[in-house]
């Protein structure tokens, strides 16, 4: 299934600049294979050594966290939007 990813700015580098991209994948985990496979070290500034995504990483479908479907399991269908959003910490 093809998905709309929307690349957040810190990684923007890694994409030649592109803030959205459209990947194939039957799911989350493949999709993320099919990024590192067109942009080279991707998946390494979302997942730790141990492969677990980072915890400042947040991924989205349609506006739905992963954290509360199936995951990187989770199913995608032809045409939908994923998001990755780092988290934002700082301030008063």
């Amino acid at each position: 299934m093809a998905a709309q990813v929307h690349i957040p700015s810190p990684l923007l580098t890694l994409t030649e600049g592109k803030s959205e991209i459209t990947v194939d994948g039957n799911d989350v985990k493949e999709i993320l294979e099919s990024l590192e496979k067109q942009f080279p070290g991707f998946k390494e500034r979302l997942f730790d050594e141990t492969g677990t995504l980072r915890k400042f990483v947040n991924l989205y479908i349609n506006q739905e966290d992963i954290r509360f479907l199936d995951g990187e399991n989770t199913e995608i269908k032809d045409g939908d939007e994923v998001s990755i959003i780092p988290a934002i910490a700082g301030g008063r």
